[in-house]
């Protein structure tokens, strides 16, 4: 006998034997629970929620982790729930695996496309000797004919290539025309293409959108490539100061990963990049800059100004892409020399102009941008968190890849571990590191300062304590997390607790105060909140007042791809933002000396 399982909003669903629990229907059906016990129920991490169908009364186990009113909700844990028939399991993001909890891309809004590229499909009158009009003009004219449409100029590029392209296509077009301007004549089974960027210090991001629709077709993670000249800003800024021609250097690396995206994601559509005829881009203010080849001195000292704030449109060939020949590059304003694009994105997408209490949102990465809404009071802040929670500067640190320890317990002396893809550990990603912290933070083996007392597990390195996660063995390294880490945490931390409580001081609110917590970013979307609160990263507050949103800022940048409307409240986003400079705070040194410290405070 078999019962069927619907996931959501994972979408895997499909029928699994009768008697198994739910979290081993989950295996079956390629959803990647959080399981570190593996599955006997004493780990707390497989909640889901049983939205519709008749399940196994509540165990025991259950009642450890879940209060009555979460269990009334119908949240259990997988492990302990057997279906009894037909059900609909709705999965919490923080009980996803990171792979899986990346792909989702969460919390989109849901927009009328009003693109700033229109499509008009034409049909030309091919010359004569009696009809001797230019080609662009004969252009022009059908679209006011066919169309009524005015269109006052026509792009050199396009321009370039318009004869041959009426020709070859025996004068049957689609033209696409933006703000009076023809920026590509296409064949016409051509789609209306167009490509949203997030550009991360560490990652970059990539979407390509279909503009009539709004639907995502396709999509691209990669690394910066800039990251060969510094894992930070500052560093890839001070080389490009020195060496105009490292700045030039700098932006081609990263056309060029872009280029090469761009080609992948249209081979998987059956598309030719010359289809793809706008693009968004956000950043941080810098990438900003080194994308458009902006000079950033102004911002490598204070009173660290951009050189440029408002909205910016650029033509795509200038910067080197490979996209429809008239193409523009839109990017989105900018709100301080460390508060960039991308931050506004994040606003756009998670709607914090329109909240309705105390919104705290945090993006967070190697830089750190938070805001604090508060009955309409929008003010923001960047915090240098430094890309430790990436795994960068940790000796075991790695990527979240396979073979990356992503969630982990301490039971007594015995470590409980969860790698991803299940195979042998290799290395901790950054929900893997954060784990680790807290739990050693919560079983006193790290005190509140930071030190590492002793312990079975404790042994000394070339002068360096450590904590022993997996023992090594002849054909793997011994796995550990060392004193050394725990310092590149808490300045991590720290920034980002010091951010936090310097804006609701500027606010004059209590971190009680909070409604809700938004927490967006790659790192952001897998970490463990629980094990976030312990270390003090966050303020105590109940989870439920947590809510993880995904890559916000690539959504905002669809959201600006594929509506002029949302483009504009984007600007009026960066208007109303107050921003402030966390290092000139008053208070700066004495509440980060107090955000260092491993303990959370209400």
């Amino acid at each position: 006998m078999k019962v069927r399982i619907d996931f959501e909003p994972v979408g895997r669903r499909g029928e699994c034997p009768s008697g198994e629990s739910l979290l081993e229907c989950a295996r079956h059906l390629g959803v990647d629970l959080v399981s570190i016990c593996g599955g006997v129920g004493t780990c707390g991490r497989c909640i889901v929620q049983v939205v519709d169908g008749e399940v196994s009364e509540p165990t025991p186990a259950e009642g450890e982790y879940l209060d009555p009113k979460e269990l009334s909700e119908g949240y259990r844990l997988a492990c302990q729930v057997i279906p009894r028939g037909t059900c609909k399991v709705r999965v919490p993001p923080e009980s996803l695996t990171a792979p899986q909890r990346t792909q989702i891309e969460g919390e989109e809004i849901s927009v009328i496309p009003e693109p700033p590229v229109d499509a008009y499909l034409l049909q030309l009158p091919a010359p004569s000797l009696e009809d001797l009009h230019a080609d662009a003009e004969r252009l022009t004219e059908a679209l006011v004919e066919q169309h009524g449409v005015t269109a006052s100029s026509v792009d050199l590029g396009v321009l370039r290539q318009l004869s041959p392209r009426l020709r070859r296509e025996d004068w049957r077009v689609r033209t696409m025309v933006r703000d009076g301007e023809v920026v590509a004549v296409l064949p016409p089974e051509a789609r209306s293409l167009g490509l949203a960027m997030d550009l991360g210090t560490t990652k970059i991001a990539v979407y390509l959108v279909d503009l009539d629709s709004g639907e995502t077709l396709a999509s691209e993670g990669l690394m910066n490539p800039q990251i060969a000249y510094g894992e930070d800003v500052i560093s890839r800024m001070a080389a490009a100061v020195r060496d105009p021609a490292k700045a030039v250097q700098l932006q081609t690396l990263v056309i060029d990963a872009v280029n090469e995206a761009v080609a992948q994601m249209c081979g998987e559509i059956n598309a030719e990049p010359a289809e793809i005829v706008e693009m968004v881009v956000v950043g941080n203010t810098a990438m900003h800059h080194l994308l458009v080849q902006i000079p950033v001195q102004q911002l490598v000292a204070a009173p660290y100004v951009p050189a440029i704030a408002s909205a910016l449109d650029v033509k795509a060939r200038e910067l080197g892409l490979n996209i429809a020949v008239g193409a523009w590059v839109h990017l989105l304003p900018n709100i301080a020399g460390y508060v960039g694009s991308d931050h506004v994105a994040m606003l756009l997408a998670t709607e914090l102009a329109q909240a309705e209490g105390v919104v705290l949102a945090l993006d967070i990465g190697t830089n750190t941008e938070v805001c604090l809404a508060s009955h309409g009071r929008l003010t923001s802040l960047s915090c240098a968190s430094g890309p430790a929670f990436e795994g960068a500067h940790i000796k075991h640190g790695m990527r979240a890849a396979n073979g990356a320890i992503e969630h982990l317990r301490l039971v007594d002396d015995r470590i409980e571990i969860q790698t991803i893809g299940g195979g042998p550990a290799v290395g901790l990603c950054g929900s893997g590191i954060l784990d680790t912290l807290a739990q050693l933070l919560q079983a006193g083996v790290v005190d509140p300062r930071g030190s590492l007392v002793q312990h079975p597990r404790v042994r000394s390195d070339s002068g360096i304590r450590e904590f022993v996660l997996v023992e090594g063995d002849d054909h793997h390294r011994a796995i550990t997390f060392t004193q050394k880490d725990i310092r590149e945490l808490q300045l991590a931390k720290g920034a980002m607790r010091t951010g936090i409580e310097v804006l609701l001081k500027s606010h004059g609110l209590g971190a009680d105060e909070i409604d809700q917590v938004i927490i967006a970013g790659a790192f952001g979307t897998y970490i463990n909140v629980s094990s976030a609160i312990a270390v003090g990263m966050l303020p105590r507050l109940p989870l439920d007042r947590f809510r993880q949103v995904g890559n916000a800022a690539g959504m905002g940048a669809r959201l600006a791809l594929i509506s002029r409307s949302k483009r504009a409240e984007a600007q009026d986003l960066a208007r109303r933002v107050r921003y402030i400079e966390l290092a000139s705070d008053p208070g700066f040194n004495h509440t980060f000396a107090q955000a260092m410290r491993l303990e959370s405070r209400p």
